[in-house]
């Protein structure tokens, strides 16, 4: 049964973790250089690859016994507000340049880079995580792919708005958080359970 509860924590975790990621500045990027809606289309289609992926690999997780799969959930919780914590800012995307603005061509390297850059992300791993924690893929996997449109939309649209109003060290504190207690929850639940 699809949880609209369920889809809104999703929807929050994953924008606050995608946020300070580089997805956002790459589309930035790639938004300030071609037309933006032709960015978003590619965009947003790898993402949902990047979900659907996400989802079987939390699916697969539910079949071992609860009080493991809480376990490692808790666990990777805590190693993503780690990372988010201690990552470095200075990394740069190096952005391929279409030789002309079709659709197609602007598309497909938006397409392209955010589906080698994000593969395997922190907020890939984090959906496989509520995938398997809340066992309501449909749910979990809207409530991701919306967060991580919105953010695209958000870098491609009116990131330099965002990012003079909000500091990004705020947004990186406030995620981890978020997944800190996530984990305690998930490790509670699996001492107890």
């Amino acid at each position: 049964m699809f949880s609209f509860t369920v889809a809104a924590v999703v929807f929050g975790v994953v924008f606050l973790a995608e946020l300070p990621d580089k997805t956002a500045l790459a589309g930035l990027m790639l938004g300030t250089r071609y037309r933006a809606s032709y960015v978003f289309c590619g965009v947003a289609a790898a993402f949902v690859v990047h979900v659907g992926l996400a989802i079987a690999a939390g699916s697969v997780l539910t079949l071992l016994p609860h009080r493991w799969v809480q376990g490692v959930v808790g666990v990777l919780f805590l190693a993503g507000a780690a990372m988010l914590l201690f990552q470095k800012d200075d990394e740069e995307e190096d952005v391929p340049e279409p030789a002309d603005q079709s659709f197609w061509k602007v598309a497909g390297t938006g397409f392209t880079l955010i589906l080698v850059a994000e593969f395997g992300d922190l907020t890939q791993i984090m959906t496989a995580n509520l995938a398997a924690r809340y066992d309501d893929p449909v749910a979990v996997g809207l409530g991701a792919v919306l967060a991580l449109w919105a953010v695209a939309g958000l870098g491609i649209f009116g990131g330099r708005l965002l990012m003079k109003r909000v500091p990004l060290a705020l947004i990186t504190k406030i995620a981890a958080a978020v997944m800190v207690v996530l984990a305690v929850f998930s490790l509670y639940e699996a001492i107890t359970g």
